[in-house]
């Protein structure tokens, strides 16, 4: 059996039939089923731009360690 990675979890029919009844019925990430099992994830706005926000804190902090070794250059504001 494959894990559902939500507390709250709706089927596909259920979906179809009142999809702002499956937004509003949860307080977080919705797992979609089909036949009991989950063929995707229905996440509030605001928590998919969290998602981004981090996804992008991991890559800038990667950039940095990435070049944290190189050397530094110095420049004034109005030479850019």
């Amino acid at each position: 059996m494959e894990s559902i990675l939500a507390r709250v979890s709706i089927g596909i029919s259920e979906l179809k039939m009142n999809p702002m009844a499956a937004i509003e019925k949860a307080d977080g990430p919705v797992a979609i089923l089909n036949r009991n099992k989950p063929v995707a994830y229905l996440v509030p706005a605001s928590e998919w731009e969290a998602i981004c926000d981090r996804l992008e804190d991991i890559e800038l902090a990667e950039i940095v360690k990435s070049r944290a070794g190189e050397e530094v250059v110095s420049v004034k504001l109005e030479d850019l």
